[in-house]
Parts: C-alpha cells; structure tokens; sequence
C-alpha cells in the first residue's frame, strides 16, 4: 500500500468515499479519504492518472463529478483503489497528492436542490405513537402500506463541525395553555442515515423500486435536528414545519453504494404484502452500526445509543419508488433521509424523545447531570461503520455543537 492505514480506520481501501476539502494552499476541489488521508483528485488527475477529466476534480460541489453517472464514477473509484495498492515506496514520489485530514477543512459535499425526510423505522413510530396517540394502536393505519415522508428545507443542511443555534418558536404554555414565543426547551438529535440522488428521471415518469439503487450514488450520516416543543404545537395540521426547518446537519464523505454492497443483509417481513409497485424480492438492507455520544461542556463523554441501519422497516429504493410513483422528478444532488432509525431496545433508541420517553425517564450522563433533551454548549456526535470479515467501511463522524439562542 502506497501510505498506511490505521487498524479500525473508517476509511481503508475498500471505502474510498467522495467529500470536498480546502486547505490554506488549496481552494475547494474533490478529494477522497484513506486513512487519516485525503488524496486530492484535482492534483492526482492532472498528474496523469484516471480517465476523468480533471475538471471535474475543480469544484466546490460534488454534483457534476456525480452526474457522470455510476459506470463513470465507479471505474475512477476502482483505478483509485489499484493505485493506491502500490509499494510504500511510491509514497515520496506522490506525497504532495495527499493531505493530512487534520490540515484540511470538509465542506458540504453537494449542492441539495432537495430535501425529503422519510419516517421510515416501525420501532421509532411505534414509540412515538405510544407517546402521543394510542400505547394500543400506535402506528396510524397508513404506516405499513407506504413510506411516509414529507419534504424538508435543504438552505439549512449543514456539514459536520457547523456550530447550531437553538432555535426559538411558539411554544404551548402548559399553563395558561395558550402559546407564548421563546426558545425551544426540548431540543433534540435524530440518528438518521441519508442517500444522495445521482441521476435524473423525467417529470411524469416513476422509477420502478428495482431500478431505484441505480438511482442513487452513496449514503451519509445524518442528524435532523428537532425541537420537539415547537413540532408538538404547529404540526397538527400543518405536519413538520418550525420544529424542523432550522437545521439539519450531515457528514462530509459519501460513501458508495458499491462499497456497501458487501453488507446487505435480508430486511425485516412487511406486513401486509405491500402494493405491486413498492415488491422487491432483493435484500435491500444495510448491517450498518450507528452510535450517538454526548460530549458536555466540561468534556466528558456518553454513549446515547447503539443502534443500527439493519432495522429500518422501508428501504431506500422502497422510498425513492414512492416518491416519485405520481411522476415526481428527482435532480442529481437531492437528498433523502431516512427518519430516525430505533432499535428494539431502549440503548438503540434514535432520539432523546424515546431515550427519556418524553422527558419523563431523564437519563444520567457521565457527569453526574441528567439530560432529557439537548442542552447548549453540547456536542452531539454520530458514527457509522460496516464491518465484515475484516473489510471495514465507515462514515466518519458527524459532529455538531449546540449554542445558545440568540433571544
């Protein structure tokens, strides 16, 4: 191998993942990560490798690198990785084509023209209807026949490392039960992971859920922020809207769907058969292992949740065929998440909603506080990874400080 790569790294040679980096001598341009590495596509492509015009090495955003399309895109991640593979003793030779990600400043990744957020995890929407509705009948009736969603605000999705403000809104007195404006007490993470859109349909014309993976270039970790005391005022009957819309935050490298396909594994049973247009016989499941940490002020660290990508009840080709089974078009760079992703068990829950049930169960963090929501000067850390038979493919970390409201 050309450099070295950490034992346990997220990004060996089987990952290979897409982001866009600066540096203090390098404007934005397209790099991929190995190890605690960056290779600089610009700087390798006008060095003579790779059948891809350097060009498109030369921009801010990945989208017209992604809309070569995936023949394209994954035989450029393929001569990476056999370049790559070469002796240690190449590395003086190539060193300026890498930089230390340390030294290197990530940015968002893509332009998003688009932003839809699915509700897409049966033990997520079970316990939120058990806290809002019916503990007997908390999936409400359409749940199980189509992947619900609804379309977010992409101006606010924000790379990892942007510092959030906490966000302000009308809130319901549970007083004077009458709303009064201030800012959100119940500020809340959701574990997500999402997929990036990497090739167009036409206006009228759906994408069959068999054709839907060809659709859609590679997948980052995601974290739709809430203020679950605003949502829980406004959504009845507007559905998600303020408590939503002030900021979403993602990770800055794209990981391939080609180097996650060694991690597929049979999703859980849909019942009842769903409609024609949303059957697949394919196992369209990933074994991807999720965590959350809650890094305080005074720099001590909590595991939140354990969870995993394994148990989403809709898949992501299942979501894209219904989105656009009326004929909605869908543009390269458009990006969909997949809803808070729970798992069976309260260490697996994807949010502090259900991790301190509504904050009625506070939780003790290292520390010695408690926590039922999000509090400002938290960081609120994501990690993902596949692991297999010794191949280890990750995301990285999803990093996001919460600050105070500006009122």
């Amino acid at each position: 191998m050309i450099i070295n790569i950490p034992n346990n790294s997220d990004f060996s040679i089987n990952n290979i993942p897409f982001g866009i980096f600066s540096t203090a001598e390098r404007s934005k341009r397209v790099g991929v990560a190995i190890g605690d590495q960056i290779l600089d596509l610009l700087e390798w492509s006008k060095a003579g490798f790779g059948e891809v015009e350097s060009s498109y090495f030369d921009q801010v955003v990945l989208n017209p690198f992604i809309k070569l399309r995936k023949e394209i895109t994954n035989q450029l991640r393929i001569d990476v990785q056999d370049w790559l593979k070469q002796d240690a003793d190449k590395y003086n030779e190539y060193r300026s084509l890498f930089v230390s990600q340390m030294d290197a400043t990530m940015h968002l990744p893509i332009h998003i023209g688009d932003y839809t957020d699915f509700y897409s995890s049966i033990e997520h929407a079970t316990n939120v209807g058990k806290m809002f509705r019916d503990p007997e009948n908390a999936l409400l009736p359409n749940w199980r026949h189509l992947p619900v969603g609804y379309h977010g605000r992409a101006s606010s999705i924000v790379v990892s490392g942007t510092p959030i403000t906490r966000p302000s809104g009308q809130v319901l007195n549970s007083e004077t039960k009458a709303p009064e404006y201030k800012a959100t007490q119940k500020l809340d993470f959701e574990l997500e992971m999402g997929f990036i859109v990497g090739k167009e349909n036409t206006l009228g014309h759906p994408i069959s859920v068999d054709e839907a993976e060809d659709y859609i270039f590679g997948m980052v970790l995601f974290n739709d922020w809430s203020a679950r005391d605003i949502q829980k005022w406004e959504y009845v009957p507007l559905g998600p809207f303020l408590g939503k819309n002030f900021t979403s935050s993602m990770s800055p490298w794209v990981v391939t769907m080609e180097a996650l396909e060694p991690f597929r594994i049979d999703a859980p049973k849909q019942e009842p058969q769903v409609l024609p247009y949303l059957d697949s016989d394919r196992s369209r499941n990933i074994d991807i292992k999720l965590k959350v940490e809650l890094e305080t002020p005074s720099g001590t660290n909590t595991t939140l949740s354990n969870s995993n990508f394994k148990y989403m009840y809709w898949d992501q080709a299942q979501q894209l065929a219904h989105h656009t089974v009326n004929g909605c078009n869908v543009r390269v760079g458009d990006l969909m998440a997949s809803g808070t992703i729970s798992g069976t068990t309260p260490e697996s829950y994807g949010c502090m909603l259900e991790i301190s049930w509504g904050g009625k169960k506070p939780i003790i963090i290292s520390d010695g506080t408690t926590r039922s929501f999000i509090e400002d000067g938290d960081t609120v850390v994501m990690k993902g990874y596949c692991q297999k038979d010794g191949i280890r493919v990750g995301f990285g970390e999803l990093s996001t400080l919460v600050r105070r409201s500006m009122d």
